[in-house]
């Protein structure tokens, strides 16, 4: 009887060492103040690369490519994007679905009130609905990390965004989030 209980013990506490998937994530996006990344992104079968720069709370910059030249920044309030021909598009934050991706304590909350989705035992996904937004995100199943988002952008366009060669609290320079003036 003692070999049953101590062997019911030693398994209890490996799974309380180990936590739950949603504890894991948490605790890792707690330890989290900026990341940086490749991307693929790919809206409604249009695919463009680049890579990007996350600081919580909500300041983001991506620069796509060479053969777009296309720049997103968002310095925590709008978000522009500057397009292959030098035109600015200025948002405000809060009509996007970054307003949700690029909150961290937003993110926290979501995943302690969500259940997880396990796709091809490889990766974690859990949906938030929030303000007429659907928001996929996922996170690897062996470490925890945002490997990246579904969502439907402005246009109503999905938009799957895919992230790989993760670094996270980078020293970042704060410049990048500047936008420009207004017209």
């Amino acid at each position: 009887m003692k070999k049953i209980l101590v062997i019911f013990l030693l398994i209890n506490l490996d799974n309380v060492a180990s936590g739950s998937i949603k504890e894991n994530i948490i605790n890792n996006l707690i330890n989290i103040n900026n990341l940086s990344f490749n991307f693929e992104q790919n809206i409604n079968g249009k695919v463009e690369t680049g890579n990007c720069v996350i600081e919580y709370p909500k300041k983001i910059f991506c620069k796509y490519n060479i053969s777009s030249n296309k720049i997103l920044v968002s310095n925590g309030k709008s978000i522009v994007i500057k397009n292959d021909y030098g035109s600015y598009y200025r948002y405000g934050i809060k009509k996007t679905p970054f307003n949700y991706l690029l909150d961290k304590s937003f993110l926290i909350n979501e995943i302690r009130n969500l259940d997880e989705r396990i796709v091809d035992n490889k990766f974690i996904n859990f949906t938030i609905l929030k303000d007429e937004n659907e928001i996929n995100i996922f996170f690897n199943k062996k470490n925890f990390n945002l490997i990246g988002w579904q969502t439907l952008d402005i246009y109503q366009n999905l938009n799957i965004t895919y992230l790989s060669s993760l670094k996270k609290n980078q020293n970042i320079n704060q410049n990048i989030f500047k936008l420009p003036p207004v017209n």
